[in-house]
């Protein structure tokens, strides 16, 4: 009987991971100030005949805080990328000298920055339903076993909601962190 709850709880858990995980992704999508090569991570390039994430056609580096650098492994695609780029209406301007492609990351704005903060909270939102869909589900699935005592449900039902409590707290802090990234110059 126990097997059945374990089994429920470690369902509702894997879910309220697979938000966090989720949330994180989208967010380092999310530029703070900073160049990163993973403001990158949603370009694709046309590569022979196939679009292909840019990371397995070429380096991407970062030699300072507004400089990212994409050296392809063939110069023969550098048109490619600078038109995948543009296509990922990242608001970049990428120059192509021949040899790399080369990204000037240009300052944020502090209108940029608020936009930016918003997009970070709308994603924590979502990871937040995520979250709580999980415990629904879980809490659902319970009720459906009438060999479960009323007492045993209704502690379970507690200890799922604690486990809510804990996931809803992670993704809180993921978002302070975000934001005072996204906020500080």
């Amino acid at each position: 009987m126990n097997e059945e709850l374990d089994l429920i709880f470690d369902l509702a858990k894997e879910s309220m991971s697979n938000a966090i995980t989720h949330l994180e992704k989208k967010l380092m999508n999310i530029r703070a100030g900073k160049a990163n090569p993973n403001m990158l991570s949603n370009v694709t390039v046309e590569y022979y005949g196939t679009n292909t994430p840019l990371s397995q056609v070429a380096n991407i580096n970062t030699p300072d805080g507004r400089t990212i650098i994409i050296q392809p492994w063939e110069k023969s695609i550098l048109p490619e990328v600078e038109k995948g780029i543009e296509i990922a209406n990242l608001g970049f301007n990428p120059m192509n000298n021949g040899e790399n492609i080369i990204i000037n990351v240009p300052a944020l704005t502090e209108e940029r920055r608020t936009e930016l903060a918003k997009q970070a909270k709308t994603e924590t939102e979502e990871a937040k339903i995520a979250i709580r869909n999980a415990r629904k589900d879980a809490n659902n699935e319970i009720k459906k076993y009438s060999d479960f005592s009323e007492d045993l449900k209704k502690n379970s039902e507690l200890d799922i909601q604690e486990t809510t409590n804990n996931y809803i707290d992670k993704v809180d802090k993921i978002f302070e962190l975000k934001q005072k990234e996204i906020m500080t110059l």
